[in-house]
């Protein structure tokens, strides 16, 4: 148990400095929030058409459409513009619970992860180095890139090293400490 415990500790620490690393430090996200001088302008619009806050798709039939409509609009609208919205009537920060819940959730993750290998007899350091990458792997796969197949990401890259990145790390430090 100790073992699982501690390495899920440190490999969430790992987990969560490379995230803090990759969307501060090193800003790897910024195409997926990018800055806009239009951002009054913009928020202003939103507020003042009475927009319920959630996440909206535009444009968007409705979903009482039938196939045929749909098809027909699909069509019309193939090369125009669209976006993605995300609308919150008010800002509300709190960092500290933020990072908080963050890191909770990358040690229990490493947790997990330490309780499976646990269950596997080896010995080998590739082993636990693969496995943990290919977590990462398949944590891009279901989350991003997932999403990112119909509405494409402009930071799928960024997504892409975390996953790579971060992963390979407990994997190296799991490979070490698991081993003990």
């Amino acid at each position: 148990m100790k073992k699982i415990l501690i390495g899920g500790l440190v490999g969430g620490i790992l987990l969560f400095v490379w995230q803090t690393v990759s969307w501060t430090v090193a800003n790897m996200h910024n195409k997926g929030q990018q800055y806009t001088a239009k951002q009054d302008t913009l928020l202003t619009a939103l507020a003042a058409s009475g927009i319920e806050e959630g996440s909206y798709l535009l444009p968007r039939m409705e979903n009482e459409s039938d196939m045929a409509a749909m098809e027909t609009w699909m069509k019309e609208q193939t090369g125009k513009p669209w976006a993605r919205l995300s609308y919150y009537k008010a800002w509300e920060m709190n960092m500290g619970m933020n990072m908080a819940r963050g890191l909770l959730s990358d040690i229990a993750i490493v947790c997990m992860l330490c309780w499976i290998l646990a269950k596997i007899s080896t010995s080998s350091a590739g082993f636990y180095i693969l496995a943990s990458v290919m977590i990462g792997v398949i944590s891009f796969v279901n989350g991003p890139y997932t999403g990112h197949i119909w509405y494409p990401l402009h930071d799928i890259g960024a997504h892409l090293t975390d996953a790579l990145v971060s992963w390979g790390l407990v994997g190296v430090w799991l490979a070490w400490w698991m081993r003990r």
